[in-house]
């Protein structure tokens, strides 16, 4: 039988972006805001504290996201705690398109293996990962949530894979968050079943070259990030998101909606703070690192 280690556990978990134009539902980006949560083993019973991002709309029993994937991997790990105390001291913006969910899910996850002694042993790096994906549904943002940095993720033969790969340290991102959400189920609602050949073959094109421009080539980011496939078709649901994003673009700015919107994205190469002035009234900014370093454990 599984045994815990006493004490309270940190983990942080870094937002994302996904899709990043092109890429959809396969291409990754984790960003320089950061929640936290904590969690310890107690005699008994559930008691779950949430300040900050989305705090007076999340449940504080079984139907937390943080509880059900803590759960989840405790399941996994055969091990079952009397009790459990959970914090968690959200900053990432919830429903967004920076990862929120994902965050939960990943930072759930990591501090269940961290509460259980030799729990690296029990669900290691992959199966932590492949768990986070399986709660979530896709991989898209949970991949570099863990991981830290530029992910690319799918499935293959019933099987989650996520590949990191390098970011030119040049690149960073300015997000321009609107003050009220979309859920993702509605964004992915307005998705066409079908696309047209030579839109999904252009789009390949373009993810191909985010790939190279993220890793070495910034100054090809404009055309890389040039989307085919479900940001237009998406627009009834944030329509000032899109023209945020097309009025970036037709000034030279790699600009994306992030994962399911309505959060716009902003490619900069670091020093450009003139983008932070094109926030549209009652919008937020933030300037963001990449974050190479995923869920970290004790940070």
């Amino acid at each position: 039988m599984a045994t815990f280690v006493p004490g309270t556990v940190r983990v942080t978990v870094p937002s994302t972006s996904a899709n990043l134009g092109p890429g959809f539902d396969s291409l990754g980006l984790a960003l320089s805001l950061r929640d936290s949560l904590e969690a310890e083993i107690i005699d008994g019973g559930l008691h779950v504290e949430v300040t900050g991002a989305g705090a007076g709309d999340v449940p504080r029993d079984e139907t937390h996201l943080v509880v059900r994937s803590m759960r989840a991997a405790f399941a996994a790990m055969g091990a079952e705690p009397a009790g459990l105390s959970l914090r968690c001291i959200n900053v990432i913006p919830h429903g967004r398109g920076l990862g929120s969910s994902s965050a939960a899910i990943v930072g759930g996850v990591s501090l269940a293996r961290a509460l259980v002694a030799g729990g690296q042993l029990l669900l290691d790096d992959e199966a932590v990962f492949r768990l986070a994906a399986d709660i979530e549904g896709h991989p898209d943002n949970v991949a570099p949530a863990f991981y830290g940095g530029f992910v690319i993720s799918g499935r293959e033969h019933e099987q989650w894979y996520a590949v990191p790969t390098g970011v030119d340290p040049r690149v960073t991102a300015v997000v321009f968050v609107p003050p009220t959400p979309v859920e993702t189920k509605v964004a992915r609602g307005l998705l066409p079943a079908v696309v047209p050949h030579a839109d999904a073959a252009a789009n390949s094109g373009r993810a191909a070259l985010l790939v190279a421009a993220l890793a070495g080539r910034p100054e090809h980011l404009l055309a890389a990030t040039r989307d085919y496939l479900h940001q237009d078709q998406r627009e009834p649901a944030m329509p000032e998101s899109l023209a945020l994003m097309r009025s970036l673009r037709a000034d030279g700015i790699p600009a994306v909606i992030s994962g399911a919107g309505p959060t716009v994205l902003a490619f900069s190469n670091g020093t450009d703070h003139d983008l932070v002035v094109r926030t549209p009234a009652g919008w937020t900014c933030h300037q963001l690192d990449v974050d190479p370093a995923g869920a970290l454990v004790g940070e």
